[in-house]
C-alpha cells in the first residue's frame, strides 16, 4: 500500500505542536509498517526529518502558508501527486484534506479553538478555517482527535457520526524526565544565577493566556524572589500586551531536546494556563519531568492531568496566583502524582493505534 503524508509541518528547527505530533507518530509508523511505502509530501525545501527504506520524501510547490495557497496545494497539487505515485491513502496530521480526490483520507483534527475564540486568529485565516474545516471533517473517511473533549466538540459542531471519530491521546518525548536535586541545583546555578523559576513552554499565541499568566505571576512574586522563564517562538508576540508585566520574566526563544528537558525539570513548577486545548502536551511534559504543574481546569486538560496537577481558573489572575502558591507549598506531592499519571501516555501506543486505523480503512 502507498501511503501519502501531509508533511508540511516537519520543518527542522521550527517544529510546533502539529510538527512534533507529525514527527513522533510518523517516525514510528514507518517502522511499524515496513511492507507499506510512505510518501512524505513537503511544501518547501527543508532537511528531511524522517527517512527509512520505505520512505520517499517529495517537495511539492508552492509553499502552502496562506489560505489561497492552501487551496492550490491540497486541491490541485496533491491530487496530481496522488496519481503520479499511485497513492492509496492520505494521512494528514493537521486535519486538512483534499476536496478534489476520491482516495481514502484520514485527518487529525486536534481541536476547534477557532470556533470558540474566533478573535484569536487573523481574519483571513479564520475565514478559511470556518469554511473549510467542516468540509474536511465530512470528506475524511476517518478522523483522529487527541481527546474526548475534542471528539465531542467535533461531533457537536459539525454533526459528524460518532463512529467516524477515534480518540488517540498524545504521548510525550522520553527526553522529559526527573532530575536529581544535585543536578537541578547545578543547572539553576549555571543557567539562572541560582534563582528559582517557574517555566512556560509553548507558543506566544493569544489563547495560551500569556498576559493573565504573567499578571498572576506579578501578584505572586511581590518579593522578587523568583523568575519566570518563557520558552517558545515569538511569532505571536505582537498580539500580546505585556507592558508592566515583565519584571523577572525571561524569554529564551525556542529550545528543544536535552536542553529544553533540563529547563523544565529544573523549574519550581510548569505553568500552563491556556484557556483552550485539544490536548495540552506541555502539561504531560511537566508531569514526566517530575515538577508540579499549574494549569487550566477547562477543555481537554483535566483528561491529561487527572488529579495530579494544580487546577486554576484561567480567566482569574488571583486563581493563577494561588495556584503558584500551592505549587510551592504542595509541590512534592503533586510531583509524585504527576509522575504516576504521566505513565498513562505513550507515543508508541499512539502510533500503534494510528497504524490499526490505517490498515483497517
Amino acid at each position: 500500500m502507498n501511503i501519502a503524508i501531509n508533511a508540511r509541518h516537519l520543518i527542522k528547527g521550527k517544529l510546533e505542536g502539529i510538527g512534533w505530533y507529525s514527527l513522533e507518530i510518523l517516525k514510528r509508523l514507518v517502522v511499524l509498517m515496513p511492507n507499506h511505502h510512505f510518501f512524505l509530501f513537503h511544501d518547501r525545501n527543508t532537511q528531511f526529518l524522517i527517512s527509512n527504506t520505505n520512505v520517499t520524501n517529495v517537495i511539492l510547490s508552492p509553499p502552502a502558508r496562506h489560505p489561497y495557497l492552501f487551496k492550490i496545494w491540497f486541491n490541485y497539487v496533491l491530487p496530481k501527486a496522488f496519481k503520479k505515485y499511485n497513492i492509496d491513502i492520505f494521512f494528514s496530521p493537521d486535519g486538512f484534506v483534499s476536496l478534489n480526490t476520491n482516495i481514502a483520507q484520514i485527518g487529525v483534527i486536534h481541536d476547534l479553538n477557532f470556533e470558540h475564540y474566533p478573535e484569536d486568529l487573523p481574519k483571513i485565516v479564520l475565514k478559511y478555517y470556518k469554511k473549510h474545516m467542516p468540509l474536511f471533517a465530512k470528506k475524511a473517511k476517518k478522523i483522529i482527535t487527541v481527546s474526548n473533549f475534542s471528539k465531542n466538540d467535533i461531533i457537536s459542531k459539525y454533526d459528524i457520526p460518532t463512529e467516524k471519530l477515534h480518540v488517540i491521546y498524545n504521548g510525550a518525548n522520553p527526553n522529559f524526565k526527573k532530575l536529581s536535586e544535585k543536578t537541578k541545583v547545578q543547572f539553576i546555578k549555571s543557567n539562572n544565577n541560582s534563582r528559582p523559576f517557574f517555566i512556560y513552554v509553548g507558543s506566544l499565541h493569544k489563547r495560551k493566556n500569556i498576559e493573565r499568566m504573567l499578571i498572576g505571576f506579578q501578584k505572586f512574586n511581590t518579593q522578587k524572589k523568583m523568575d519566570f522563564v518563557i520558552v517558545g517562538t515569538d511569532m505571536w508576540k505582537n498580539q500580546l500586551k505585556l507592558e508592566g508585566l515583565l519584571n523577572n520574566v525571561k524569554f529564551l526563544g525556542r529550545k528543544s531536546g536535552d536542553e529544553l528537558s533540563k529547563w523544565v525539570a529544573s523549574s519550581t513548577a510548569l505553568i500552563y494556563v491556556s484557556y483552550f486545548e485539544g490536548f495540552g502536551l506541555p502539561v504531560l511534559e511537566g508531569m514526566l519531568s517530575g515538577v508540579p504543574v499549574v494549569t487550566s481546569d477547562l477543555t481537554s486538560i483535566p483528561e491529561v492531568g487527572g488529579d495530579s496537577v494544580i487546577y486554576v481558573d484561567p480567566f482569574n489572575e488571583e486563581s493563577i496566583c494561588q495556584g503558584m502558591n500551592r505549587a510551592l507549598k504542595e509541590g512534592l506531592d503533586f510531583s509524585k502524582k504527576g509522575l504516576i499519571q504521566s505513565k498513562k501516555f505513550s507515543w508508541d501506543n499512539s502510533a500503534s493505534k494510528v497504524q490499526r486505523i490505517i490498515e483497517n480503512l
